[in-house]
C-alpha cells in the first residue's frame, strides 16, 4: 500500500511510513493539525508515564541532597543528572506500609501497587498503577502499554486481578513489533537485513523522501531527528547481536557462569531506553514499566570485580561501596541518556519528556539491610514543578501511593485513591500549568 497522504494539506494523526515488511510510524508533526487548531492540540496532546524500577537499590547517601527545596547542593548519583535538575524532583521519605514479605526481595513485587506481606501465604497483588492508567488510556495507542525487563520475564506490571503481566526483556522484539510487519517471509527477511546492519528504512526511503517535499521546514527537522534516531537505535542494536555470535577469547581461567550478553546489565537497560523512547514518540504506547534487574554476577561496567548483589549487601564497607558507586552511577547515567531523547523530541510546543510522567527508583531504601523505607525516587517530567529535593518523615513515611494519585491525575486519569493513598497530592509537588 502507498503513502497516499502525501499530496494532503493535512496528514492523519497515525501516519505511517509503509514499505515491504515495514511500517514506520511517524512522530507528531505540525502537518497532523491545522494551524488554527494547535494552541488547542497542544493542550489535547497525549499525556504518558513510564516507571522504572531498579531492584538492587541504590546507595542513598550518594543520591539524596543534605537540604532540602531548590537550593540543594549536588550529590554524586544527582551529578549524573545535572543537565535535567530543571526537569526533575528528588522525593526522599516515601515508602509502603508493611512490607514484610517472604524475602528481602518480594517487595518489588508492590512497588507499583502498595500491597501488603509479599510472598507469604494468602498473599494476592492488587493493579499496578501503570495498569489503572492504562485501563483509561490504552485504547488510544495501538499497545496498551509496554511491559519491559532487563532480565527474566517477571515485570513490574499487574493485573486488576492481581496477575503478574510478563515482560519482553528483548529490544529486538518490541523493535519488531513496532516497525516491522507483513507476512512471515517478510518478516524474515526485514530481521535478517537488520543483522546484516540494513536498516528498516530503507524499505520506505522513497515514501519519506515524498513526504519530506511535502513539509514545512520544522517539520522536515523533526522527522529528520526521528529517523535519525531510528537508525541509531538500529546500530547499537545490530552491534548489541552481533557481540552475542562474536568468538571469545580463549584464556586459563575458569569461565564464568553467566554468558557476557547477561551480564551487560547497563547495555540492556540502554537499548530498552532507546526502544521505549521510540515508542514513546511516535504514540504506540503512553504507559512504559521497565524492570532494572540486578545480578547475582559481575556486571560488564570497568573496575566492577565483585558480584553485584553482594556489594549491594556491604555493610558499610568502603571499598565495596566504591565498587558499588560505579555499577549505580553507570546506571543514573543510562537513565539521564533516556530523559535526554525524551528532551529531545519535539512535540506540539514543548517536548516529549514535558508530556511524560518518568519515575524512577527502587523498592528498597537500604539495599543492605533490605529495608523497603525511604524509598530512593526521582520524578521527572510532566508537567510538574521541578528543581527541588522533598524531603518527607524519614521515620514516619507518608504513602507512596500518594505519589501515584497525583501522577495518574497528572496525565489526565482522575483518581481520589489508589492503593494505600491517604491523600491526593503530596506538599510541594505542584503543577506547572
Amino acid at each position: 500500500m502507498s503513502f497516499e497522504i502525501v499530496t494532503r494539506k493535512r496528514l492523519p494523526r497515525r501516519a505511517f511510513l509503509r514499505g515491504v515488511g515495514a511500517a514506520v510510524a511517524l512522530p507528531l508533526l505540525d502537518a497532523m493539525t491545522p494551524a488554527l487548531a494547535r494552541a488547542a492540540d497542544v493542550a489535547a496532546a497525549p499525556r504518558r508515564f513510564v516507571a522504572c524500577c531498579a531492584t538492587l537499590g541504590f546507595h542513598t547517601p550518594f543520591l539524596f541532597p543534605k537540604e532540602t527545596g531548590a537550593g540543594y547542593t549536588g550529590t554524586p548519583y544527582l551529578d549524573a543528572l545535572a543537565a535535567y535538575k530543571s526537569d526533575l524532583t528528588v522525593i526522599s521519605g516515601l515508602s509502603h506500609a508493611d512490607q514484610s514479605g517472604a524475602n528481602g526481595h518480594t517487595h518489588e513485587m508492590t512497588w507499583l501497587t502498595s500491597a501488603t506481606r509479599p510472598g507469604l501465604p494468602g498473599f494476592k497483588n492488587t493493579i499496578s498503577i501503570d495498569q489503572h492508567i492504562a485501563e483509561k488510556v490504552g485504547t488510544k495507542t495501538r499497545y496498551p502499554s509496554l511491559v519491559l525487563s532487563t532480565g527474566a520475564s517477571d515485570g513490574m506490571s499487574w493485573s486488576a486481578n492481581g496477575v503478574r503481566i510478563p515482560a519482553e526483556s528483548s529490544p529486538l522484539k518490541v523493535y519488531q513489533a513496532l516497525f516491522v510487519g507483513g507476512n512471515a517471509d517478510q518478516v524474515k527477511a526485514q530481521l535478517r537485513g537488520l543483522k546484516r546492519g540494513q536498516s528498516i528504512l530503507d524499505a520506505v526511503t522513497a515514501e519519506a523522501k515524498k513526504l519530506d517535499r511535502s513539509l514545512g521546514a520544522g517539520d522536515r527537522e523533526k522527522l529528520g531527528d526521528y529517523l535519525a534516531a531510528v537508525r541509531g537505535f538500529e546500530a547499537r542494536l545490530q552491534e548489541s547481536e552481533a557481540w552475542a555470535t562474536k568468538p571469545k577469547p580463549k584464556v586459563d581461567a575458569k569461565p564464568p557462569v553467566d554468558i557476557a550478553s547477561r551480564t551487560d546489565t547497563i547495555g540492556r537497560s540502554k537499548l530498552l531506553y532507546e526502544v521505549a523512547a521510540l515508542a514513546l514518540r511516535t504514540d504506540s504506547t503512553r504507559v512504559v514499566t521497565v524492570r532494572l534487574n540486578g545480578l547475582n554476577a559481575v556486571p560488564e561496567i570497568e573496575g566492577v570485580k565483585n558480584d553485584w548483589h553482594n556489594l549491594s549487601h556491604h555493610g558499610q564497607d568502603p571499598a565495596k561501596i566504591d565498587e558499588l558507586k560505579l555499577i549505580e552511577l553507570a546506571e543514573f547515567r543510562a537513565f539521564a541518556e533516556f530523559l535526554g531523547r525524551l528532551k529531545g523530541g519535539a512535540e506540539a510546543g514543548g517536548t516529549l519528556l514535558d508530556r511524560t510522567v518518568v519515575l524512577y527508583g527502587s523498592n528498597l531504601g537500604n539495599a543492605s539491610s533490605h529495608d523497603y523505607r525511604n524509598l530512593p525516587l526521582v520524578l521527572a517530567g510532566g508537567g510538574f514543578k521541578h528543581g527541588k529535593h522533598l524531603a518527607f518523615d524519614p521515620k514516619t513515611n507518608p504513602p507512596f501511593s500518594n505519589l501515584f494519585v497525583q501522577i495518574a491525575n497528572r496525565v489526565g486519569v482522575e483518581t481520589a485513591k489508589f492503593g494505600a493513598s491517604t491523600k491526593a497530592e503530596l506538599p510541594g509537588l505542584d503543577a506547572a500549568g
